[in-house]
This record gives structure tokens, C-alpha cells and sequence, in this order.
């Protein structure tokens, strides 16, 4: 049974083991715990009730998208047809099938959602935009912005 935040509060430690793992996720065990200041015991049980707790869900590596030539980073608004549960629904199960779309984010405002999507370039996103965008359920308009400098990018929560 996955035990609930309402179950597990955080202390100081537990705070310093998130920090540290979020700067660096492949830290040794016994090198967070020196830096957190517990023992190696004491701080694996700690990551293994923060991860049962729900407040780390998985450990990732970061990749470099230009080195993979995926260095265009598009933001796209979408604004469906109608704002029913049915036409969110329908749109989120679609949007999932698109490995591109980093993130999807359900907005208020001028804009339904907000997609964050990884693309070679332009012509790549072009395609992208006229074969699968504009055909997923619902979208009545969309509006692009083409990334020109990623600022601040994945930052750490902080805590």
C-alpha cells in the first residue's frame, strides 16, 4: 500500500536528500548520506519511504536534445471546439500518443492547453503540426512560439 504525504511529513534530512537528488540523481547512497548528514542505513530507508510516500515518482537521466538532433523546442497553445469533459478526455488520450509532446498542461485562459514538444526543426515540426496536431480531437485552433533561448529549463523544485 503506497503510504500518503498525509502519512509521511518531511524533516530537515528527508528535505536535504530531495535537494541533493534533484542536482544529481545518480549521487551514491553513501555520499548523500554524508552530505545529509545520516547514516547509509538511514538514508536508503529514507529514499525508499520518499519514493513509497509518492514525493520522488522515478529518477531520470537528462539528455542533451541537441546532441540528438532535437534542438528546436516548440510551446504550442490549443483551444478545442467545445470545453467538455468529454472533449478533454478525448484530447488527453490522444495528445499521450505523440512522442514529441514533452509536456501537456490543462490552462486558464486565452488558451485549453499548453504543449511543450521537442522537434529537429521547423520542416520537422511543420509535419508534425499538419499530421497530427491539427487531427486530434477537437483542436479548433492552435497557436505556435518557437523557443529561442531556453533560459531556465527543468529547474528544481524548491524546497
Amino acid at each position: 500500500m503506497k503510504e500518503t504525504t498525509e502519512e509521511r511529513s518531511l524533516d530537515k534530512a528527508d528535505r536535504k536528500i530531495l535537494r541533493f537528488l534533484q542536482k544529481d540523481g545518480r549521487m551514491a547512497n553513501a555520499d548523500l548520506a554524508v552530505k545529509a548528514n545520516i547514516s547509509a542505513a538511514t538514508c536508503h530507508r529514507r529514499i525508499q519511504m520518499l519514493f513509497k510516500a509518492g514525493f520522488i515518482r522515478s529518477v531520470r537521466a537528462l539528455l542533451d536534445p541537441a546532441l540528438l538532433d532535437l534542438g528546436s523546442l516548440v510551446l504550442v497553445g490549443v483551444v478545442l471546439d467545445r470545453s467538455t469533459p468529454e472533449s478533454f478526455a478525448a484530447f488527453e488520450q490522444a495528445i499521450r500518443t505523440i512522442p514529441a509532446v514533452l509536456d501537456c498542461h490543462l490552462v486558464a485562459g486565452d488558451f485549453d492547453y499548453f504543449l511543450k514538444i521537442r522537434v529537429k526543426d521547423m520542416t520537422d515540426f511543420n509535419r508534425l503540426h499538419g499530421s497530427k496536431l491539427l487531427a486530434l480531437p477537437g483542436v479548433r485552433q492552435t497557436r505556435t512560439f518557437f523557443v529561442m533561448k531556453e533560459v531556465v529549463d527543468n529547474a528544481p523544485l524548491d524546497i
